[in-house]
This record gives structure tokens, sequence and C-alpha cells, in this order.
């Protein structure tokens, strides 16, 4: 039997530049591999990688690239906009399929991956981000409510780290992403994503000095894997 008819699952991911304290981020050098690493057929039957970007380190200032990345994800691409953002971009249908992002950051102190099961309507910055923002107590989406006001993913969190755990990977479930800008794009991410039928989450992943970057892509490819399953 043939897959005509099978709603493709469209993946965007993005991975953070350098940082206060951290000036190399993995989250750059995975996001960078993954075209290459999926060049040969890697991706599960039914998802196609449409987008790889490597986003500011940063919150309130680079929050109108990221609605616009987001927004393309379901709009016809335009002529140049995915090359301002630094991404390399498939020409997607985008009358058809689902949309999964996945983001990921980097959390300096983990000896393990981390799925973030939620996002927090908070922002304060322990340190100013790379485009010198850094708020204290500042709600996020006032609209959304107090500082507590969260946002979860629509995905099985539980599910999936256990099946990740099952093939060996060193990985937790995390109800804290922080209140840093993993936490701030992520709660933006599920905003959007919540108004416009996509899917989202939000991974976090070690120093390649905690965790080899083969093992890191390795970890990549599993977690494909395992979204697939639960999108089937």
């Amino acid at each position: 039997m043939g897959s005509e008819g099978v709603p493709v699952t469209r993946i965007h991911v993005t991975g953070f530049k350098k940082f206060h304290g951290v000036a190399k981020n993995p989250t750059e050098v995975i996001v960078g591999r993954l075209s290459s690493y999926f060049k040969d057929g890697g991706l599960p039957q039914g998802f196609t990688l449409e987008s790889a970007t490597v986003l500011e380190t940063a919150g309130e200032g680079a929050l109108p690239t990221l609605m616009d990345l987001l927004d393309a994800a379901i709009s016809p691409p335009s002529s140049s906009a995915h090359r301002k953002l630094g991404s390399f971009i498939e020409q997607p249908d985008p009358s058809s399929g689902r949309v999964l992002w996945i983001h990921f950051g980097v959390n300096s102190g983990a000896s393990r991956f981390a799925i973030e099961r939620r996002a927090v309507n908070e922002a304060t910055f322990r340190c100013p981000d790379e485009m010198g923002w850094q708020p204290q107590r500042v709600q996020i989406a006032p609209e959304d409510g107090p500082l507590s006001a969260t946002r979860e993913t629509t995905l099985p969190a539980a599910e999936i780290v256990r099946c990740l755990a099952s093939k060996g990977f060193e990985v937790t479930l995390s109800d804290d992403a922080g209140r840093f800008v993993c936490n701030y794009v992520y709660y933006q991410s599920l905003r959007h994503a919540r108004a416009n039928g996509t899917v989202c989450i939000f991974v976090h992943v070690p120093l390649f000095s905690r965790i080899e970057e083969d093992v890191q892509m390795q970890f990549v490819a599993s977690l494909m894997e395992v979204l697939a399953q639960e999108l089937q």
C-alpha cells in the first residue's frame, strides 16, 4: 500500500546562539547539523524537516523575528523572509499536514536531557539577554493573567520521556523551563500553537562536555521517532 492521502507532519526546529556564560551553544550545532544528518532519509515516514533556525538568545527584542517564523510555518513561503532568519527552508505545501515545532535550548548545569511539559507567563532574566533586556517579574502575555499562569504542550510529555528512557537515554520530565529566554520562547510558541492548531515542545539539552555531540544527535533522531509514534 502506498502513502497517498497520509498527512505529512512538517517539522520546524529552533536552537539558540551563544549567550552569557555559554560561549558555544550546543543547540546551535545540533540545529546546524540537522539538514545533513537526516539527508539520507533518516526521518520517520511522513515527517519532513522544513526549517532549522538558530535564534538570537533574546526575548522581547527578538519577538518580531520569532513571530514571523511561527507565522511563516502556517503560510505560503515568501521570497526572502526565511533567509533573514538564518534558516534553511524547504518549500512546503502549506495546505496539507500537521505543523510540529521542536525548540531546543541548553541547560548548562544539567547532566541529562529534559522534556519540558509547560512554560510560565513570567520573564525574570538572571542576566541581560543578547539584546540587553533584563526583565524582572514581567508577564510574557499580560492578557493571559498572572505571572503564575502556565501553558502546556498538547503532546504526551511523560510518555515521550518514558519512550526515550527505554532507548537508553538519560532524560527527565520537567515542569520548570526556567524564567529566561527558553521559557519566554516556549510560552510564545505554545500561545501561537493554541491559536493556530499547531503542536510544539521544548527540549533542554546539556553541554557537550556532559553528553557528547554524537550522542545528542542520536537523541534528536530518537526523539523524532518517538514523536512520529505519538502523532500517528
